[in-house]
């Protein structure tokens, strides 16, 4: 996917090609877990699909649920779910920060071979 360090940078264009890319794959992994946490927390807490929605999205800006969980399921569920928003989070940095520092590092480099 990415070129070497012995071959130059890619053009500008096909740059912003994988830019793009990269931020296709971080919203459909956002999107899809902003749906899995609105379907537990509809399934396991019995909220409405906007205070799921609210909730979901809290926890993964960050943020923590507005509405604490009552039931045991409930608990569980957003006790994994939080986890899982770390991890979430964490992996959407690195796909939006892997190719600009990519490119970089590969300028870096490649403008010291001899």
């Amino acid at each position: 996917m990415y070129e070497s360090r012995h071959q130059p940078p890619v053009s500008r264009g096909r740059f912003i090609r994988r830019l793009l890319g990269h931020l296709l794959v971080a919203l459909i992994l956002l999107l899809g877990s902003l749906g899995l946490g609105m379907l537990g927390y509809v399934r396991f807490e019995h909220l409405s699909w906007a205070d799921a929605f609210v909730n979901a999205a809290m926890l993964l800006g960050g943020m923590g649920p507005v509405n604490p969980p009552q039931s045991l399921a409930g608990k569980i569920f957003a006790g994994c779910y939080a986890l899982y928003a770390g991890l979430v989070f964490i992996v959407t940095a690195a796909l939006l920060f892997t190719p600009v520092f990519h490119r970089l590092m590969h300028r870096v480099h490649w403008d010291d071979e001899p």
